[in-house]
């Protein structure tokens, strides 16, 4: 039989169960195998949407980019096993690690199958009223703060140049500091939406130009948040 590979979706707040649709049931229970990110928080999750499953009747192994982990992914596949992919949080290959597995899952000519559930990136650009035609994901801004202000600067540029919504991520500890270089390097015009603890019961998502949120007094340090761009 032909392997399935099921890109299956986690939560991206703890206590936001309802953001998961039933099928993703399903698609747990004809798994024979999970590649997953974190194993603990992992297990954790499956028993919270589905209290009834037992855990050690499935294989488990975690995604660290080594080879051992590839090869063993591809004989799986070839062995005709169902394959679940699990991320951290939201979907998998999304600013998440998995996608080398996909492409070797999509060379064998498995049955790749994304499934629904909460995406932070699409949540965050569908609530901020900006482009929802042309947008670029830029993943993690560099830590370095001279290097940090360039790529602010070249995203805001080519956002204005070509008309494209530019969404980009911080670990929340940097939060505030990120906001800071934003605040201080972009145009008063440019605007700029924070959406934070997404799904959550603090979440909340905001779109104001840049001469605006310098009137605001924020702090959003060590809480998930996602940052989108859109230069006029």
């Amino acid at each position: 039989m032909k392997s399935k590979v099921y890109l299956i979706p986690s939560l991206l707040d703890d206590e936001a169960i309802e953001t998961i649709p039933p099928y993703i049931i399903d698609a747990v229970k004809d798994c024979h195998i999970f590649f997953v990110e974190n194993e603990r928080t992992t297990r954790r999750y499956l028993k919270k949407i589905w209290k009834e499953i037992v855990i050690d009747a499935y294989e488990w192994h975690v995604i660290d980019n080594a080879n051992y982990e590839k090869t063993l992914f591809k004989t799986m596949i070839a062995e005709g096993k169902n394959i679940g992919l699990i991320s951290e949080a939201g979907c998998p290959a999304i600013a998440d690690p998995g996608q080398e597995l996909i492409a070797i899952a999509q060379e064998l000519d498995a049955d790749v199958k994304p499934l629904v559930g909460p995406d932070s990136i699409i949540l965050a650009l569908m609530a901020s009223g900006m482009n929802g035609q042309h947008f670029r994901f830029a993943g993690y801004l560099p830590i370095n703060e001279q290097e940090r202000s360039k790529v602010i600067k070249e995203l805001e540029t080519e956002s204005q140049k070509i008309r494209c919504t530019q969404i980009f991520i911080e670990t929340p500890y940097r939060n505030n500091g990120l906001i800071e270089s934003l605040l201080k390097i972009c145009k008063s015009t440019t605007r700029l939406c924070m959406a934070v603890d997404l799904t959550g019961k603090n979440q909340w998502i905001k779109t104001k130009t840049i001469a605006n949120w310098k009137k605001e007094n924020i702090d959003i340090h060590k809480r998930p948040a996602i940052f989108l761009l859109f230069a006029e």
